[in-house]
């Protein structure tokens, strides 16, 4: 009886006793996810960081381009009365003449060329002081590469090459000799190297995937623009010494004004194993889009278990634990790139894409000095052709696909180099030249901005700037043969930039298209996902 009335009294209570309220557990979310749901893809903090990190690139394209003016050819002129003594006006070279009887237009101080008389048996210095700025830039690719993933970060690997740029800029302004001059172009390059590829990945990293593409392809009307705005410095400063100060001055001004105001990316705390770093600024950029990340969102990279706690403890304990402290540092270099088979195959083919994009593209903004037209104009108008290329292929981007794309762009500058090397350049026909090695560069613009999205999405995050760095060296092994292919002269440029378009977009068929695919914080997570 008692039994029964305990029973009873138990069903007459249970109604009265409030249910235990079940707590919500913790959510592991990777970047992309918590982008996309609660911080925003491209708000207020993306622009702002956006904007500020690459304009880099202008500075970049200031210390890459200087060299079209500086190391050229001035025009000449026979001196008063030397007419009839071994000068004559309608050569076509200061080579067949007798020395006294001519001078530069502009002074001796015009350019590295009429300053050191860099002409006729030593016409290839200057070839060769272009070519090792690129060896510089190839060198200085990997390392910075390197220490972007690493140590150093993607703002402190910026801040450097920023710093070392300014000084070896403003240091090459007062070379004394062809020696001096050569050594501190290759210490620019060196610098140079890392600035575009650390800049790209800082600023895209924070983007979600669904805007990833489109800004990823806005990052290079900073340099078209830093070209176009280098071309009124070059027409204002005419001596070469001026030119290297008043394009060296620009950094400065970014290291003191800009680089304070940039935070380091999210991702590259996330796999250093700073996880409150890397939560705290997704909360800061939640907060400046207007939008809030709740407080039982756990941030994760990719290859974590999404669901079961790994420690015993129970699920929400381990979130909690995770939450509060930072992880193990993971650590990538080009070497586990090459251990995997599917990244392996990935690097070789982007490579060699590189090499031949790198050949044409630099190789037809050196060879205006070719084409006997208005200098200045001419690089403004091919840094201005650049600006359509960009936008086409913005529109065409998460229509076609970056496969597609890359083929088709390269092919498309691969067919006008073609055509530019059967035109004479003579009368109207210089024009017309001028106007295919324009469509050249249009095309291959939209390439080489194109392969930093499509690499940036083939490679995971821990070797994400390695792997970058790595294309970038090899673009920069393209750049130094550039020079020398226009010093060629005549058709043989352009056919040999036909050659590198086509055979760059043939290598592209072997590549997979990455539209619409996350990007990848670990090699596992990207081995899941190709699976």
């Amino acid at each position: 009886m008692s039994a029964t009335m305990y029973f009873d009294s138990g069903n007459l209570r249970s109604p009265l006793m409030p249910a235990e309220k079940e707590e919500e557990q913790p959510k592991k979310l990777c970047i992309d996810e918590m982008l996309q749901k609660h911080c925003g893809e491209f708000g207020r903090w993306q622009q702002k960081h956006f904007v500020l990190t690459n304009l880099a690139w202008a500075l970049e394209a200031f210390h890459t381009m200087v060299m079209i003016f500086a190391d050229r050819e001035p025009k000449w002129k026979c001196l008063p009365g030397a007419a009839g003594s071994g000068c004559d006006a309608a050569a076509s070279s200061v080579c067949s003449l007798t020395p006294g009887t001519w001078e530069w237009v502009g002074g001796r101080d015009a350019s590295t060329v009429s300053e050191w008389g860099l002409i006729c048996g030593d016409k290839f210095k200057v070839g060769l002081v272009q070519a090792l700025f690129f060896a510089g830039c190839m060198i200085g690719a990997g390392i910075f590469g390197h220490l972007s993933d690493s140590s150093l970060g993607r703002k402190g690997s910026l801040t450097i090459v920023c710093i070392l740029n300014a000084i070896f800029g403003c240091l090459t302004a007062f070379s004394p000799n062809y020696l001096t001059y050569v050594l501190l172009r290759l210490l620019t390059g060196f610098s140079s190297g890392g600035i575009g590829l650390c800049a790209f990945v800082l600023s895209s990293e924070p983007v979600g995937p669904m805007k990833r593409g489109i800004v990823g392809m806005s990052t290079f009307y900073f340099f078209s623009f830093g070209i176009a705005f280098l071309s009124v410095i070059a027409y204002i400063f005419q001596t070469w010494r001026e030119l290297y100060i008043a394009s060296s001055i620009p950094s400065i001004f970014y290291v003191v004004l800009v680089l304070p105001f940039l935070s380091e990316s999210p991702r590259w705390y996330l796999v250093r194993g700073r996880v409150h770093d890397a939560t705290n600024l997704m909360s800061t950029i939640a907060s400046t889009n207007g939008k809030h990340l709740p407080s039982d969102i756990i941030l994760a990279l990719d290859d974590e278990d999404f669901s079961t706690p790994s420690d015993g403890l129970g699920y929400e304990q381990t979130c909690k634990n995770e939450h509060l402290q930072n992880k193990e540092a993971l650590v990538g270099s080009i070497i586990d790139v090459l251990r995997s088979p599917i990244t392996r195959i990935r690097l070789f083919i982007v490579l060699a894409i590189n090499f031949f994009t790198s050949v044409v593209y630099y190789g037809l903004s050196l060879n205006v000095v070719n084409l006997e037209t208005n200098l200045y104009m001419n690089v403004a108008l091919n840094a201005v052709a650049e600006m359509p290329a960009f936008g086409l292929t913005t529109l065409l981007l998460d229509w076609l696909g970056r496969k597609p794309l890359t083929i088709g762009t390269m092919w498309f500058s691969g067919f006008f180099c073609l055509m530019a090397s059967f035109i004479s350049n003579y009368g109207i026909w210089k024009v017309v030249r001028m106007i295919c090695g324009i469509l050249g560069i249009f095309g291959m613009a939209g390439t080489y901005n194109l392969l930093f999205i499509y690499m940036a999405e083939l490679f995971p995050t821990v070797v994400r700037s390695a792997a970058l760095g790595c294309g970038s060296q090899a673009a920069q092994m393209g750049a130094i043969l550039a020079p020398i292919v226009v010093v060629l002269g005549a058709w043989l440029p352009f056919a040999l930039f036909a050659a590198c378009g086509i055979a760059g977009g043939i290598f592209a068929f072997y590549l997979p298209e990455t539209l619409n695919q996350p990007l990848y914080d670990t090699f596992t997570g990207l081995e899941a996902g190709v699976a």
